[in-house]
């Protein structure tokens, strides 16, 4: 069954690990492009320009943190598959778009932040949203793998599988807890995101025996 998967979409496994590779390694270049130099002012040295550009700093670093998980989880688990279908290719290119998107909430976010107020509430509710949107993407990505035993050569127990759904659940709350903190605490729902990415650098999207350790 999962031979003939593979020859339904005609797409391998290793293409379409390269084809995320990819797009993972020129959404994290294009968050660079957002880091500029700095116009030095009458009066200021460029260490104040410099300095005076840290929400850049903070926004590339908190991007660069998701995406970079994201692609240890992401390699972690296609390691483990064997084959692929057609809703598993859908539901890759699902989160590939939503990853896609991180550069346009991290510029609003280092343009924004310094101001306070609405403007930085809105810019990292947005940036926020989408971190949101790509947790349920990639939860989603791992039911399919993990709803049976064609795609993997074998599955651990179905108790093993439901509780690092259930952590995939629970993270999820955590991210949109911070979403929903940002709107009256921007700087606390960054630092949320921070432990997040900390978190899951290390609890690993595995279907080993424990499949988030």
């Amino acid at each position: 069954m999962a031979s003939a998967a593979t020859n339904r979409t005609g797409i391998t496994k290793s293409r379409l690990e390269t084809f995320s590779d990819g797009v993972l390694a020129i959404v994290i270049t294009l968050l660079v492009i957002e880091i500029r130099p700095p116009e030095v002012g009458a009066g200021e040295t460029l260490a104040e320009a410099l300095w005076d550009h840290w929400p850049s700093y903070l926004a590339y670093f908190l991007a660069f943190a998701q995406i970079g998980v994201i692609w240890l989880n992401h390699h972690r688990l296609f390691d483990q598959v064997r084959s692929v279908d057609g809703p598993l290719l859908l539901l890759n290119l699902n989160l590939l778009m939503w990853i896609a998107l991180i550069p346009f909430p991290t510029a609003v976010v280092a343009d924004n932040l310094q101001e306070g107020g609405a403007s930085a509430e809105t810019a990292v509710a947005l940036f926020s949203g989408l971190l949101v949107i790509n947790a349920i993407s990639f939860t989603g990505l791992y039911a399919w793998i993990t709803h049976d035993a064609r795609l993997v050569h074998e599955l651990p127990p179905r108790d093993v599988v439901r509780a690092a759904r259930i952590r995939f659940g629970i993270g999820l709350g955590f991210y949109s807890l911070a979403f929903a903190i940002s709107f009256a605490a921007p700087y606390v729902a960054l630092v949320m995101h921070a432990l997040s990415a900390g978190y899951y650098a290390f609890d690993q999207a595995t279907l080993q025996s424990s499949p988030a350790d």
